[in-house]
């Protein structure tokens, strides 16, 4: 970042480290958008994310993929589809409100008491990614099918029903992803009237996300309660990051 002076980073997370909801991914994207904003220049979305792209992949040489990075840059609902000459393309997913008020309603977050480095289980994804071709293209398909349903007027349940689905087909690339204590908490879920869900992130432990009817979510809470887990309650971001305190003052980096 070519800063010259003494420098002071102080950073504060509401989360675990190592949880699987791209917290590291957060911590670059903030860092890198604070020290912009420190040499005056208010960086684009798209500048952010290949900024923060570039220490993970590059610099630090993480096995980490591309979406937590260019999702904590843009916020909001997006398709985002990888590839290509500029290797990443944000699409603004258009979602009535009353519908995204609904899915929300749907959704419950659970700490699994296990931390892990992402890198590693990630690692053991991409050894694997030539021999479960098959199963990457379902995961792939999948995207849209979860698209069309959260744009029609269908019974929003369909939407559990497919995290129900890619959870099943995720942990079929790597043993690493699930574990039993994990594999556990996901059936007495279940068992409980969850409809959906999956673990987050690379997987091996972090945060297990629940789909369920929202008269079932105490009873869900209390079960997985009892097993160990943390309730986390969310809301969906649209801003992605911001600068939210700026000053000149005493800046005197050339």
């Amino acid at each position: 970042m070519k800063i010259k002076g003494g420098l002071e980073v102080v950073h504060t997370g509401d989360i675990p480290a190592k949880s699987g909801v791209g917290s590291s991914s957060a911590f670059t994207v903030g860092l890198l958008h604070a020290l912009y904003g420190l040499q005056g220049d208010m960086v684009t979305k798209r500048k952010l994310a290949e900024a923060s792209l570039h220490v993970e992949q590059k610099i630090i040489e993480e096995n980490v993929g591309s979406q937590d990075q260019v999702a904590c840059s843009f916020g909001g609902f997006n398709k985002i589809e990888f590839g290509g000459r500029q290797e990443f393309y944000v699409n603004p997913f258009t979602i009535d409100p009353e519908r995204l008020k609904l899915l929300e309603d749907h959704l419950m977050l659970f700490f699994t008491g296990f931390s892990r480095f992402a890198s590693d289980i990630a690692k053991s994804q991409i050894d694997n990614f030539k021999i479960k071709n098959a199963t990457l293209r379902s995961l792939f398909d999948l995207v849209d099918e979860a698209s069309n349903i959260l744009r029609s007027s269908s019974d929003i349940k369909e939407f559990g029903k497919l995290l129900h689905e890619s959870w099943k087909l995720k942990k079929d690339i790597s043993n690493k992803i699930s574990t039993d204590a994990i594999d556990n908490m996901y059936n007495i879920a279940l068992r409980k009237g969850a409809i959906g869900g999956k673990l987050l992130g690379a997987g091996g432990g972090g945060f297990l996300l629940i789909f369920a009817e929202p008269h079932k979510h105490k009873i869900i809470e209390n079960a997985l309660t009892k097993q160990g887990s943390v309730h986390v309650p969310f809301k969906f971001e649209a801003l992605g990051s911001q600068v939210i305190h700026y000053s000149t003052i005493d800046n005197n980096y050339d």
